[in-house]
Formats: structure tokens, C-alpha cells, sequence
């Protein structure tokens, strides 16, 4: 059973005029097209198709606000750097995410959707660096974690987390074997009872 069985999708928004109130407090979710930003919503909320899955990357090009509880929202960001899309259309979703994250007051913390094969790229040290200026709290979910043996899975962690520094926290996350479920609910819940700026 969800943990959150009350969450629903609220709306999408290509503008910040289009942004549901800033109230409350919310958690975003960010990542490359192809990293299992959606099948990791799914599984941390517990709910299938939740956030809708697609066999082809970049199909989140919109900002989308989900209710998880009373003025608790989780907000599924633009995936990036996969989709086939125009230079005019890539720096909409720049300016968009920039508006977002300097704008939202309700925002409480991040998480940073990375595929463990890759490791941190140009965009993902981007959306850090969103993070970063806000002074906004990050975690890093390393996602398909099962498609690498245990020491590689291990070694890939430590030097995320060397790169990372004091930046982000990071950890394993397979939404596969749903290993790292239970540790990345109870980060979004830490996030979610932050106190909000005054």
C-alpha cells in the first residue's frame, strides 16, 4: 500500500505564471531522460504508472505538481539532456528551471536522478549548481544500481560521493529490485518536514 494514498497529479506547467500557489512545502525530482526519473517516483510513492514511464527518453518536457498529502507536493522537473528536441526549446527548459528554483518558496529539497553507469554529468552538475545557489538540500539517487555487480555498485557510490563533498547526499536506488526504497522515502519525508524560509 502507498504511503501516500491520497497523492494525485495536480497539473503541468510550461511557465511560472502556470506554477500551482507557492504554499506548503515540496520536494522536486530532476534527472536525465534516460536515468528512471519516473519508475523512481513509482516506486517511492508506491504507486504504479504514478508518474508515467516511457520507453522513449525526454517525454517529461513540461513541469509536473503532484499532491503526495495536505500542502505536501512532489514536482517531477523537465528530463534533460536525452530527448531530441530544438536549441530554442533546451533553453525554455534552462530559463525554466532557473525561474523555478529561484522563485519557489515551498521548495524544501531535491533529488537528483542519476544512472549509476554514467555517473554525474554536465547537466546533473548543472542542476546542482540550481541547488547550490538556493542553498537547497540535495540527494542523489544512483538508479539501476542492479545492473552492476556489487563492487562496482559500491566503488561507483564512493566516488559519487567524493565528488559530491558536502554538496548532496547520495545512495543506491534500483527501482527494479526496489533496493534503496525505504532510505529515499524517508529522505523525501526529511525534505518535506523542513522548516520553510522566513
Amino acid at each position: 500500500m502507498s504511503q501516500y494514498p491520497e497523492a494525485h497529479f495536480i497539473k503541468s506547467a510550461n511557465a511560472l505564471s502556470q506554477f500551482v500557489p507557492d504554499t506548503g512545502a515540496e520536494v522536486a525530482v530532476a534527472g536525465r531522460s534516460n536515468a528512471g526519473k519516473s519508475s523512481a517516483i513509482n516506486v517511492i510513492v508506491n504507486r504504479r504508472q504514478f508518474a508515467r514511464t516511457s520507453k522513449t527518453p525526454g517525454r517529461t518536457q513540461l513541469v509536473n505538481f503532484f499532491s503526495l498529502r495536505d500542502e505536501q507536493r512532489l514536482i517531477d522537473l523537465p528530463g534533460y539532456g536525452f530527448a531530441k528536441v530544438s536549441v530554442k526549446k533546451r533553453a525554455h527548459w534552462r530559463d525554466l528551471m532557473a525561474d523555478y528554483f529561484e522563485a519557489r518558496q515551498s521548495l524544501r529539497g531535491l533529488f537528483l536522478i542519476v544512472d549509476i553507469r554514467r555517473q554525474l554529468t554536465a547537466f546533473d552538475e548543472q542542476m546542482l549548481a540550481f541547488a547550490e545557489q538556493v542553498s537547497l538540500p540535495t540527494h542523489v539517487l544512483l538508479t539501476k544500481t542492479d545492473k552492476l555487480k556489487r563492487g562496482q555498485a559500491a566503488k561507483a557510490l564512493l566516488e559519487v560521493r567524493r565528488d559530491l563533498g558536502d554538496v548532496a547526499t547520495a545512495q543506491h536506488f534500483s527501482a527494479l529490485t526496489r533496493l534503496g526504497e525505504d532510505e529515499a522515502r524517508a529522505k523525501l519525508n526529511e525534505f518535506l518536514a523542513l522548516p520553510g524560509a522566513e
